[in-house]
């Protein structure tokens, strides 16, 4: 296990109604997360039994680039890293498996990166070792369906010492499929032996979790603040809420549970927000985490409902940066719902409270797909987003409303907005054209692109590095079998489809 968290190990006390994550400077490397052994008692780094010198690492993946880069981004480098019809030498059972979604990525003294890596389809979450240049060499994985009660691990987000001044923990969405609603606490370090268990977060709720994002420690210097995202589908009712905990630094049982209200005289729906206009807004505090009587509880409140919440991010920088939070509202097209809530997707900018996050805060939605003719036209469902210090890196994965709008053009793609400019780019898409004329699915399943995560002071080597992930919707292994590890999922019910493993250079931060 990296030196440099020896003395931040985690200790996740589980007793009978709750889960408490402290910080400890024991050395004896008890995970505490899922009570496994960590550093004692492995014969290999980081919970395997390998030495990572003997690993053979994938020179290149067997799955071509089906990404189109726009002319605008010429300068960028997409490369495959791993696809889920490639084979690891020191791994070759390891299957990258159904819809790979979040990710979070760790430096190791000796060089070699850990990734954490959810694999929706599969409701399972593995571990991947890569070497200094990012090249796969080992995969295993660490939560398994049944330790998630078969609930699809969505996104996902790793807490560090360095953003968030504890950990390192790793964070994950259980959003659909499963009893698992809600979120995931994973020491990225645990053992596989212990695959089968998980550790969830009872004082977050239980949402149709996408996400639980943490933001950076500077924001609010004796806190710890969590943003979840609420993919709910209602059809009549937006309601995709914005869940907030906050609790004393590195702990997730001290604290409350709040929803974000929209206080603008006025404002009953999300449609009712203009893009570019900014809007009063407090959070609430709820008392309810059962998913049902949240929900219920929330909306009584009057906590805002969208139309599916999806993914969130914070911006880095200074304190104050880290105080803007961004999410995604992917859209939904039912009758009802037209003039509440967004169709084809909304990107919005909470500001938080300078003193308080529980405070006035202010929303802006500042990209709306559904104004045709506007700076988002041509949006189709955005899902997933990366926040850096001055750009928001926004992803679809379209839910097949092209004829909502002629504008609408191609596949998934992926698109920088400028957050001191406003200016709005398409950055790459989804060639699934070539792909299908290769026999990489179809070109009637759209592919979604997810999991993009800044890699750059990770990979620490003079060059802004990402990755991102596609979940290729439609391929499926020629023999009609599935793109499923038995390690990760042993049901017949298992998503076959594949996924890639990207890593891209040159996208400005």
């Amino acid at each position: 296990m990296k030196n440099l968290f020896k003395l931040l190990l985690l200790l996740l006390v589980l007793t009978a109604t709750s889960t408490v994550l402290v910080a400890c400077d024991g050395e004896d490397g008890k995970d505490g997360v899922d009570g496994t052994n960590g550093q004692d008692g492995q014969d290999g780094e980081d919970g395997a039994d390998y030495s990572v010198e003997d690993l053979i690492p994938l020179e290149s993946s067997r799955t071509p680039n089906f990404y189109k880069v726009d002319p605008a981004f010429s300068s960028i480098e997409v490369t495959p890293l791993l696809s889920s019809e490639d084979v690891l030498e020191s791994s070759p059972e390891f299957v990258y498996g159904s819809l790979a979604d979040g990710a979070g990525l760790l430096a190791e003294d000796d060089g070699s990166f850990t990734l954490i890596n959810n694999l929706e389809g599969d409701y399972s979450i593995a571990r991947i070792k890569l070497n200094e240049d990012l090249k796969p060499m080992y995969g295993e994985y660490i939560l398994n369906a049944f330790a998630t009660a078969y609930t699809a691990q969505c996104s996902g987000s790793m807490i560090t010492p360095e953003e968030h001044g504890f950990g390192p923990l790793y964070l994950s969405g259980g959003e659909w499929g499963g009893s698992s609603k809600g979120v995931f606490a994973v020491n990225p370090y645990k053992s596989v032996d212990n695959a089968d268990t998980a550790i969830m977060l009872p004082k977050l709720g239980q949402w149709s979790t996408e996400n639980a994002v943490v933001i950076g420690k500077d924001a609010y210097q004796t806190k710890t603040v969590a943003f979840i995202g609420d993919d709910h589908s209602d059809n009549s009712v937006p309601s995709g809420q914005l869940g907030m905990y906050v609790g004393s630094r590195g702990n997730f049982d001290d604290g409350k549970l709040y929803g974000l209200k929209v206080t603008t005289a006025g404002i009953d729906f999300e449609m009712d927000m203009a893009e570019g206009v900014e809007y009063d807004a407090e959070f609430v505090e709820l008392n309810e985490t059962q998913i049902d009587l949240l929900d219920a509880e929330a909306k009584a409140k009057g906590v805002m409902g969208f139309s599916r919440l999806e993914d969130i991010d914070w911006r880095r920088g200074s304190a104050a940066n880290q105080r803007e939070i961004y999410f995604c509202v992917t859209g939904r097209n039912y009758p009802d719902l037209v003039g509440k809530g967004s169709l084809l997707g909304r990107i919005y900018k909470v500001v938080l409270n300078e003193k308080d996050p529980a405070g006035a805060a202010k929303i802006t939605c500042v990209l709306d797909g559904d104004i045709v003719g506007g700076k988002a036209d041509g949006f189709h469902s955005p899902d997933n987003i990366l926040v850096t210090e001055n750009y928001a890196y926004i992803q679809e994965d379209p839910n097949g409303y092209a004829n909502l709008n002629s504008n609408i053009q191609g596949y998934a793609k992926v698109y920088q907005y400028d957050l001191n400019t406003g200016a709005f780019k398409t950055v790459l898409e989804c060639d699934q054209d070539t792909a299908a004329a290769q026999g990489y699915g179809s070109t009637s399943n759209y592919w979604e692109i997810t999991g993009m995560i800044d890699v750059t002071e990770e990979v620490n080597n003079g060059e802004n590095t990402f990755i991102i992930i596609t979940q290729n919707h439609g391929w499926v292994p020629a023999d009609g079998s599935s793109f499923t590890d038995p390690k990760a999922n042993s049901s017949d019910s298992a998503n076959k489809e594949g996924s890639t493993l990207f890593k891209i250079t040159g996208l400005d931060r």
